[in-house]
């Protein structure tokens, strides 16, 4: 599902003082803990490819917090094409703390000003901060009013980021250094949605937020006086971190006098929410969320076809029968499926990775599928072809695909099968669908539950032979979470959160008004 993206994924680390470094530093030494930064957003860059950024601390520079963001790929922000040219931006950012982001926008311009870390300068140094935030805020519209209705108030960015960082000023406001943990309090009780955060300070503190539903994943790591915190587990184990640690909805990691501390700054919540689509698509297959490991969790979902395959008899595999998945996410589930069916899994759609994404920007989807993908005539030639997906959210990259794998892959028959239920419903936590006409599904189911009849129908839309979701209740077995500890609103249209709920309303009724362009969040929304 190339049409899918996420908003941001984002990572701390801190090298306490310490007369014995972290053996994860001592080539480098505890001031060059950025050189880590940029690996760890490497592996982050799955979660944005817009722009990246990264803000370091350094009590002995004239500038003790400094600030680099660029639009593009970690690889293109950094320069690490350039050797020389890294090398000068490592040594001109070195510090024994840096905080980064990589940034999807679901709205606001592709700019260098949109780029985070946001900073806030300020004379004062614990009133001189910077934040970066993964996640939507989906009562931003509310804030956003409450805001502008303060005197003299003003935003230059239309984006929930800004917003927060107003917030946060807010809260630091007077001449007392502030509770920290109370400031993330105090915001946990204004802030619905998912917001994950991390904020550093000019004296050197550091704070590592989930939000109270724990919709989006974040995970820490120490190894002695180093630590180090990210959106995927993978960008810690790739740095070294052996022993890395799930930060639970509602608690904070706080850095201050050269001590770590966990701290609980909201209640739990009545139930946690996280997203299942971490493990369906956006997560990197190496990682392990919520003690979940996205691998196992996707080879599941194929077994699940394969088990609803046999279930349903839907047809029959023989020796002329392949297994094809869209790469990369549908791999884990098409080799586990075709192993239970006992049938080849075969690589018969090649993804092109040396398409720059500049060069692809300017054409249109149909186009862009054809450039990015390559079939393999000598392996679908003749042959029955079982497709695996991940989801379908709009349709316009699978029908691309199906027509590469028939036209010029000279394929037999295609057999959709999709690793996910129907997505019915937007997102308003993070995730780039935020209205009910964009989504393919609602075109042709009259319920929640899909129908033979109805996938029937959206295979001949297709052009497919046959075409066949994953159940509901398929999720949380694979995932091996409870229903009612998952975030599965796209595909059941019940939100965790009371904004999220009011924004679905918004949606249906701008939907059944015949409103079709413009994303729900513009017209009461956030834009992260």
């Amino acid at each position: 599902m190339q049409e899918l993206h996420h908003e941001c994924g984002i990572a701390a680390i801190y090298h306490l003082e310490s007369p014995t470094p972290s053996k994860l530093v001592a080539k480098d030494g505890p001031e060059q803990v950025t050189r880590l930064m940029v690996r760890m957003l490497i592996d982050l860059q799955n979660r944005g490819q817009l722009a990246t950024g990264m803000t370091s601390f350094n009590p002995h520079r004239e500038s003790v917090l400094d600030t680099y963001k660029q639009i593009g790929t970690v690889i293109e922000a950094f320069r690490l094409n350039h050797p020389a040219k890294f090398e000068n931006i490592l040594r001109d950012y070195a510090g024994r703390a840096a905080m980064g982001h990589v940034r999807y926008a679901t709205c606001g311009k592709n700019d260098k000003d949109h780029a985070q870390p946001f900073e806030r300068y300020h004379g004062r140094k614990w009133k001189w901060f910077t934040m970066a935030f993964n996640g939507q805020l989906a009562n931003y519209q509310e804030l956003k009013s409450e805001l502008l209705n303060k005197e003299d108030y003003y935003l230059m960015r239309d984006l929930d980021t800004e917003v927060i960082m107003h917030y946060l000023s807010y809260e630091l406001r007077g001449d007392d250094r502030p509770d920290l943990v109370q400031v993330f309090r105090n915001l946990a009780k204004k802030f619905d949605g998912a917001y994950n955060l991390v904020f550093m300070n000019g004296m050197g503190d550091m704070c590592v937020v989930r939000d109270p539903v724990g919709i989006r994943p974040l995970c820490y790591a120490i190894d002695g006086p180093l630590f180090a915190a990210a959106s995927e587990s993978v960008a810690l184990s790739n740095v070294g971190f052996t022993d890395v640690k799930t930060l639970q909805p509602g608690e904070m990691v706080l850095i201050q006098d050269n001590q770590i501390r966990i701290e609980r700054f909201a209640e739990p919540r009545s139930r946690t929410a996280h997203c299942f689509f971490e493990w369906i698509y956006f997560a990197n297959v190496a990682s392990t969320l919520d003690e979940r490991s996205v691998y196992l969790s996707r080879a599941a979902l194929g077994k699940e076809l394969a088990i609803q395959e046999h279930r349903l008899g839907l047809i029959k595999p023989d020796y002329n029968t392949v297994v094809v998945p869209v790469p990369d996410t549908g791999k884990a589930a098409a080799d586990s499926m075709a192993y239970e069916l006992g049938v080849p899994s075969v690589e018969g759609l090649m993804r092109n990775r040396h398409i720059g994404r500049t060069f692809i920007e300017g054409n249109n989807r149909a186009d862009r599928v054809k450039m990015k993908f390559s079939p393999l005539r000598e392996v679908l030639e003749g042959r029955r072809v079982i497709l695996v997906e991940d989801s379908i959210v709009r349709s316009t990259t699978l029908k691309g695909l199906l027509w590469l794998i028939r036209e010029r892959g000279g394929a037999k028959e295609i057999h959709v099968r999709v690793a996910c239920p129907p997505i019915i419903a937007p997102c308003f936590y993070g995730i780039d669908m935020s209205t009910v006409s964009e989504l393919y599904a609602t075109q042709f189911m009259r319920g929640k539950i899909i129908t033979l009849e109805e996938q029937q129908a959206m295979a001949r839309a297709l052009e497919a032979d046959s075409l066949f979701y994953l159940p509901l209740d398929a999720i949380a077995r694979c995932i091996r979470l409870p229903a009612d500890r998952l975030c599965r609103a796209c595909i059941t249209g019940e939100y965790p959160t009371e904004a999220g709920e009011r924004m679905y309303q918004l949606a249906l009724r701008k939907h059944e008004g015949g409103g079709s362009n413009g994303r729900t969040y513009e017209s009461g929304g956030s834009c992260g």
